[in-house]
């Protein structure tokens, strides 16, 4: 896929991206080597074969199995630090990232050793490339509520080091009300709230995290497309929805990119923005589900543009931040006209 100037050039923001979903094979197969861990493929090649994905649930096999190589916090900090420089590369200005501390806590690294890699680049990022960043610990919903609180109760201590809480992992049978005391007790503690929604889950999924869960923002959120009154809700509400083409795709959760639903939820006024997901499993980083987009949908350069602010919008940085970010767009914008 050739990317085109002007996505290459747009200022950009991410927040929907699993920290564990950017580890490209190269990278796995060096750390694995580090720690002494056979992968069960003979090369990198053999590994990005296996990427042929029926659905969530196969993505979620291969997507467990390849963390379980990630062992000290040079390893978290080697596979974040990867990510950041695509994203430097990518003019990314700000992340919002998510971490599964159960999976690996289960594994029984400590829950201080993935946060502390993950941070000591996020930092190093913001001092050598001006990426500003947020994190935000994710609950893995094939797991007990009484899990999540478990997990809550180690992550509450690092309470300076995560702005929020998401929901992740298999959504089909898991519903948000599964998780509502959990919510509940997140919010009283002031983190912000997002969960997965709509993504392989109906609907109905949708309109739960908005009213069991009150989250903040919505990951995915395609299907509530397929109940108009919903759709009207999300938009009159603003509620921002963290959309992912290139994963939708590979998911097979969208067979044909001119039926994404992203062009006619910017035309009823959603907030939707784009981002990569899980980028080394799916193919594309940023720029990528930009382009493919663009290509697939016809999209012109307001339409990205909106995109773009709808991110910054959505995002959880300060409003002095935010400002800065779409000054930088609006530049970059009145410059390309």
């Amino acid at each position: 896929m050739t990317i085109d100037a002007y996505i290459a050039g747009l200022p950009k923001v991410e927040l929907h991206l699993h920290i564990e979903g950017s580890f490209e094979p190269a990278l796995m197969f060096q750390i694995a080597e580090r720690n002494g861990i056979k992968l069960p493929y003979e090369s990198v090649g053999a590994l990005q074969a296996a990427y042929n994905f029926s659905d969530l649930q196969s993505f979620l096999d291969l997507y467990y199995q390849g963390m379980n190589v990630l062992q000290t916090e040079q390893d978290y900090y080697d596979l974040t630090w990867a990510y950041l420089t695509k994203m430097a590369a990518q003019n990314v200005q700000h992340v919002e990232i998510f971490w599964d501390p159960q999976g690996h806590t289960e594994r029984g690294i400590a829950f201080e050793v993935p946060l502390n890699g993950i941070r000591a680049a996020l930092n190093e990022a913001k001092t050598r490339h001006g990426i500003s960043h947020e994190l935000i610990m994710s609950f893995l919903r094939h797991l007990s509520e009484e899990e999540g609180f478990a997990t809550l109760e180690q992550a509450l201590p690092h309470r300076d080091a995560f702005i929020g809480v998401g929901l992740d992992s298999s959504e089909r049978g898991n519903p948000p009300e599964k998780f509502q005391r959990l919510f509940d007790r997140c919010r009283a503690e002031g983190l912000k709230l997002m969960a997965h929604a709509g993504e392989e889950g109906p609907p109905e999924y949708v309109s739960g995290a908005i009213d069991h869960l009150k989250v903040d923002r919505i990951d995915h959120g395609n299907r509530c497309m397929e109940d108009p009154a919903l759709a009207q809700r999300v938009a009159d509400l603003g509620i921002c929805l963290t959309v992912c083409p290139q994963s939708n795709m590979r998911l097979k959760n969208c067979t044909d990119i001119a039926q994404h639903p992203i062009k006619p939820m910017l035309d009823m006024g959603i907030a939707a923005c784009i981002n990569s997901d899980d980028p080394a499993y799916f193919g594309g980083y940023m720029s990528e589900n930009y382009q493919l987009v663009q290509d697939g949908l016809g999209l012109d350069r307001a339409a990205l543009g909106q995109l773009a602010r709808n991110g910054i919008n959505g995002s959880f940085a300060s409003a002095e931040r935010k400002s800065e970010m779409l000054a930088n767009l609006a530049a970059y914008e009145t410059s390309k006209a």
